[in-house]
């Protein structure tokens, strides 16, 4: 299981940087002003889908039952099980994406009413986000593909295919841009055009393992796909609430001054690589893994498991939020002050990243706990404690905006996400799924006690060495700031090796016999 945390995380790694890149562009070119807002609502509308009913509900629901079919009655019967969900996958997201290219500017009016009033703004909203919606027909159908591919344990490809997204952003941002009304419209191209690569990748990948199928054919319900459908159905609405504070967070942007939008988008960027290194690749790693060990009938060995991933997990993200943290105003100002973004931008967007660094253990955590119970099929379970966090985070993001504008959006985001990962891993205790064994509660506090450690080291040299807004080039920024961040990975790995919290050496035996 290590080993395939490390190659989705290395991947998805490599992704993480080459978005920087186009973050860079997107912030160089456009800024935080309305025309930045208008692309970032249009990206986030088919993401929020996706989400749905790609990477979520259904990766819940169909790999614990491909796994099944791979293993008890063998490669042709799991295919042909992959080509049926592909097919109603394609037709009932076709229907969707056709309905929302024709009623887009009634979708807007509900998710961005602050825009209403401004028809320029509100124009551009929903020119982009017909370009960009269709991305989530190919996306889904990727996410399904790679599921396939994740099952037999093929993770790098599936993992790598979100680079495309980044490569095809940023060659729309210079070929597109002579050619089209506005930058923005390039970039929207861009996504679109990306989901089809991706897609094609991956397909390609599956047949050359020789798990290739159809992704569109004569639509059968048969029990098999009847079976996954009621999975899907619970797990649905649970990610219908995640999503739901997603569409919160658009809301009450929208309600905020211009540029809010874009602060949070940007923000959101810098927490998202550790979230996508570690998170995606821990939650991914683990629903294949407990499946099978579940199905074979090694409870043990599946509580082991899941030990581990919460504490590798906790292991690399500790310090990750601890470090963006302290070093919140030196990152952006180094990836994003630049162009058409400036000095007082950059510090509106390091407010919101700090926000969003308080919940970055907690939402890789969530990755880690809900396998525990899709590796079971119950996808029921965490619509209920999805619907208290909506609630939470409505409440907060209401209260905290009054007062701290934009970045109580992403407090609120923050909190809500330690309320969920504390009730899914109380719901899991009190079933008797998890429980923290010796290792990992003899190694948390030492983990917290390390990151605190270097964070206090890094923040104080931050405060000695960096130059002010306003101040300092570009180069002496970035050149400060990798002094910085790598005086911080050595203190914190320094400190956790004379704690005995993490030994490197058992780390990288482990990750070779994986």
């Amino acid at each position: 299981m290590l080993r395939n945390i490390l190659t989705i995380g290395g991947w998805t790694f490599a992704s993480r940087v080459l978005g920087f890149a186009r973050d860079m562009l997107i912030a160089a070119t456009l800024g935080a002003g309305p025309m930045a807002d208008a692309f970032f609502i249009a990206l986030r509308l088919p993401n929020l889908f996706r989400r749905l009913f790609g990477e979520g509900a259904f990766n819940a629901a169909f790999v614990p039952a491909f796994t099944g079919t791979l293993t008890l009655e063998g490669p042709k019967r799991a295919r042909e099980l992959a080509a049926r969900m592909s097919t109603l996958m394609t037709l009932w997201l076709s229907l969707l994406v056709g309905l929302g290219m024709v009623f887009m500017p009634q979708v807007m009016r509900v998710l961005t009413p602050g825009l209403v009033d401004d028809p320029s703004r509100f124009g551009l909203v929903v020119e982009l986000s017909r370009i960009t919606f269709p991305y989530l027909v190919f996306i889904c159908l990727t996410a399904l593909v790679s599921g396939v591919l994740n099952a037999v344990d093929r993770f790098a490809l599936a993992a790598g295919a979100p680079l495309l997204f980044n490569l095809f952003a940023i060659g729309a941002l210079f070929a597109l841009t002579p050619v089209v009304a506005t930058p923005a419209h390039a970039l929207a191209w861009g996504v679109a055009l990306s989901g089809v690569a991706q897609l094609v990748l991956v397909v390609v990948a599956c047949h050359k393992v020789g798990m290739g199928f159809p992704l569109l054919s004569f639509p059968r319900l048969t029990p098999e796909t009847r079976a996954v459908l009621r999975r899907m159905v619970p797990g649905v609405l649970g990610a219908s609430v995640t999503q739901l504070s997603l569409a919160i967070d658009i809301f009450i942007a929208s309600l905020l001054p211009v540029g809010a939008i874009s602060f949070l988008t940007y923000a959101d960027r810098v927490a998202q690589l550790p979230l996508g290194v570690v998170g995606a690749a821990v939650g991914t790693a683990l629903l294949p893994v407990l499946s099978r060990q579940l199905r074979g009938g090694k409870p043990l060995s599946a509580h082991r498991s899941m030990n581990r991933a919460v504490e590798l997990s906790l292991a690399l993200t500790l310090p990750a939020a601890a470090g963006l943290i302290a070093l919140a105003e030196p990152i952006v100002r180094v990836l994003f002050q630049r162009g058409a973004l400036g000095a007082e931008e950059a510090i509106l967007v390091g407010e919101a990243l700090r926000a969003y660094a308080l919940g970055l253990p907690a939402f890789v955590l969530i990755k880690a706990f809900a396998p525990g119970f899709f590796a079971r099929g119950d996808t029921a379970a965490p619509v209920k404690i999805g619907i208290a966090v909506v609630a939470v985070n409505l409440s907060l993001s209401l209260v905290l905006t009054q007062f701290i504008g934009h970045v109580g959006i992403a407090l609120a985001t923050s909190l809500a996400a330690w309320v969920n990962a504390s009730l899914l891993a109380g719901l899991l205790a009190r079933r008797g799924h998890f429980t923290a064994d010796r290792r990992l509660r003899r190694n948390l506090w030492r983990l917290v006690l390390a990151a605190a450690l270097m964070a206090a080291v890094v923040g104080g040299l931050m405060l000695a060495t960096f130059p002010p807004p306003g101040t300092g080039t570009g180069p002496v920024r970035l050149a400060i700031l990798g002094t910085l961040v790598a005086v911080g990975v050595a203190v914190y790995f320094g400190a956790t090796q004379a704690l005995g919290a993490l030994q490197l050496r058992e780390v990288l035996r482990r990750g070779r016999k994986a």
